[in-house]
């Protein structure tokens, strides 16, 4: 650039930031519109030749105007976007440096913090975040030290946004991804999500916490207990996650016991009264509150243990070491919910096909005329079933530990 460019550029850099530090607001919002319009997708050094090398000049400036009025929200979103230029320009290293040192990193996990922070001026945020954590290691490392892994968690519990959940989702399997040092705790972030009341946060932490388990490449018990009770989701996508994770888990020793048992004991729930005052107790409410959840999540794990028992043989026979065929038969008398009946009726078909020494075993447990039906059309059993022979089922007492052997072989 000749000097008598370079000292036009230079005069209209200063008209520009003098015009920027006099403005209002409103003013600003218009300057920071036209620059994201103008330069979105530019590399650092067409961000220098545009500001007469100066361009870190523009960045202070926004990133001022961000931390001193972040908490009211204005602009906030076009701020963040600007500030994106930026960061996501290449072979402009320099500007996430200068953007980290005046605590870029804080300011926008606070920005997550804030309840009155409209959820889309989260997602930039959230954005921001992402491109630094792609930047490396170390910046994973500076963004969790800064307890981000838990406020991008709370975030994503508690946004009413699906745009925003899903960002927060990324974000997170990103930290965990090269991060060693802080990938546990992406882990256990997830595993808490598995606790909150939004069906789409749990789908999200369900889908991470597959590839997250492959980082890590282990699992922890505490995950046993929030996993089985994401069967009682009325969410199908949830419970479609749960069940392909408890399927990954299989692989995991320090879980697989629990999972296994756990799973069959749900085919037989213990009911539990609520504790309630009894001038509270409305006994359709209660009924619709704690037996319609916990009669999909038997459905669910019926489902879950046929499509384990289909997987793998060795898995069927731990199954029938934890007494499934009686729990399964259990299942199968509920007549409150169809589809616990055809669930386990599916799983049961799986067992007797895959071990015949079992056919005679079910056949004294359940009788002749019930087994007929029950081997020409499991799907439709629920339907041809009586209430005699639905009380068989649940007051069965099958034993096959003397058939356990013939299977094994």
């Amino acid at each position: 650039m000749s000097s008598r460019n370079q000292q036009v550029g230079i005069k209209r850099l200063l008209q520009f930031f003098r015009q920027w530090d006099r403005g209002s607001a409103a003013a600003r919002s218009r300057m920071l519109e036209a620059f994201v319009g103008r330069s979105l997708g530019d590399t650092g050094p067409e961000l220098e030749l545009r500001f007469a090398q100066s361009a870190s000049l523009f960045l202070a400036r926004i990133t001022a105007w961000i931390r001193l009025h972040y908490m009211f929200g204005t602009y906030l979103g076009l701020q963040l976007r600007a500030v994106g230029v930026f960061l996501s320009a290449s072979n402009s290293h320099r500007y996430l440096t200068e953007f980290l040192e005046v605590g870029g990193v804080l300011t926008l996990l606070e920005i997550l913090n804030q309840k009155q922070i409209k959820d889309e001026d989260k997602t930039e945020a959230l954005r921001l975040l992402q491109i630094i954590s792609d930047a490396g290691r170390k910046y994973k490392e500076l963004i969790c030290e800064s307890f981000g892994v838990r406020v991008i968690v709370e975030c994503l519990a508690k946004s009413t946004s699906v745009d925003t959940k899903e960002t927060a989702s990324v974000l997170l399997e990103s930290l965990a991804h090269g991060n060693y040092k802080y990938q546990e705790q992406v882990y256990k972030g997830l595993v808490a999500l598995l606790q909150c009341t939004s069906p789409k946060a749990q789908q999200l932490a369900l889908q991470n916490l597959r590839i997250v388990h492959k980082i890590v490449n282990s699992a922890h018990p505490n995950i046993v207990e929030p996993l089985l009770n994401m069967l009682k989701s009325l969410n199908l996508e949830v419970q479609y996650e749960a069940i392909e994770l408890i399927r990954d888990l299989m692989s995991y020793d320090e879980v697989k016991p629990a999972l296994l048992k756990g799973l069959v004991a749900l085919l037989k729930p213990v009911k539990k009264e609520p504790q309630q005052y009894q001038i509270l107790k409305d006994p359709e409410r209660i009924n619709m509150t704690t037996s319609l959840p916990v009669s999909i999540q038997q459905a669910a794990a019926a489902k879950a243990i046929r499509m384990l028992s289909q997987g793998s043989s060795q898995l069927s026979h731990d199954l029938l070491h934890h007494d499934v065929m009686h729990y399964l038969l259990y299942a199968m008398g509920n007549r409150e919910h169809a589809d616990s009946q055809k669930q386990a009726c599916l799983a049961l078909k799986q067992f007797v096909h895959t071990h015949p020494v079992l056919v005679e075993h079910v056949q004294a447990a359940m009788g002749i005329t019930l087994f007929d039906l029950f081997m020409n059309n499991p799907e439709a059993l629920y339907m041809k079933m009586n209430g005699i022979q639905a009380d068989i089922l649940v007051s069965n007492k099958m034993n096959i530990s003397e058939g356990l052997e013939e299977c094994a072989r």
